[in-house]
């Protein structure tokens, strides 16, 4: 397996082509970059500015693994407002056109959303719309992945949707498409599941994979903790992974940061990960 690091781990304050220095300084075969509204590799982004950032990479010498983008949870495919709805697929096309200029094979999106806890004032969406609106529009955007050559992975988040590998599985299944498969973020299912488990289940439906850490008994986003310091079997991980045959990337997504020396979380965390990939 390969290891990467998300730019969200990073300090806010860093731009992208120092956090790409600095996570091949700290040893990662890759970084996932993550696709704003405004700013630096955004939606206002035009071509030759994208493909600005893969150059960065290619001269440091180190792989784009994947795109991420957090814009789904203001712009969510399973809103009950159409004019959102549509915001977001557009919001993935961009993702989708974004990735295929870096050479990324999978971005990451959240598939929507029943409610969400940690946002105030969050919209409300009945489960059965929930689904059916998010099944309309990931079987939509397959099309656009498959002429792009790019996979779209849905993410397991806090959204009260898709709660069980299960559901994720057949929810997979009924888009049908060898584009869409699943992003499987192993610590967010700790709260409700063993992540494990998710693994054998999904199998060759996982394209990518995000790795965080986390303390049932904290609850909350309080949970997320450093690699290792929290509740996640990595050993029984690693040997589910190692059993459906994943070889891909595995990437850390490290909430919160570090209040003081941001970039140490950096460092830290590829230390972490060469002992939980035998790397040491």
């Amino acid at each position: 397996m390969k290891k990467g690091i998300n730019i969200w781990s990073f300090p806010g304050s860093m731009k992208v082509e120092q956090c790409i220095t600095v996570a091949k300084d700290a040893g990662f075969d890759g970084i996932e970059l993550a696709l704003n509204e405004t700013g630096q590799l955004s939606l206002e982004s035009n071509e030759s500015e994208i493909k600005e950032y893969r150059k960065i990479a290619e001269d440091q010498g180190i792989a784009l693994s994947s795109l991420a983008s957090g814009l789904y949870w203001s712009y969510s495919l399973t809103s009950g407002h159409a004019q959102t709805r549509q915001k977001a697929k557009d919001i993935v096309k961009k993702q989708l056109e974004s990735a295929a200029i870096l050479g990324v094979d999978t971005i990451l999106v959240v598939p929507g959303a029943v409610g969400v806890d940690f946002i105030p004032d969050s919209e409300v969406v009945p489960y059965d719309q929930a689904y059916d609106f998010a099944l309309e529009g990931i079987s939509e955007l397959s099309g656009v992945a498959q002429s792009l050559k790019v996979s779209i992975g849905i993410e397991n988040v806090w959204n009260k949707f898709l709660l069980s590998p299960l559901e994720m599985r057949d929810f997979i299944d009924k888009v049908n498409s060898p584009y869409v498969g699943s992003y499987f973020d192993v610590g967010n299912v700790l709260y409700s599941g063993y992540p494990e488990h998710w693994i054998s289940i999904l199998n060759k439906r996982i394209k990518k994979v995000h790795f965080k850490d986390y303390r049932r008994a904290a609850g909350g986003l309080h949970g997320f903790v450093d690699l290792l310091a929290g509740d996640v079997n990595y050993p029984e991980v690693m040997k589910a992974l190692q059993t459906i045959g994943y070889d891909d990337y595995v990437i850390a997504e490290m909430i919160p940061g570090y209040t003081h020396h941001g970039e140490q979380i950096i460092y830290n965390t590829s230390g972490a990960m060469d002992a939980i990939l035998g790397r040491k």
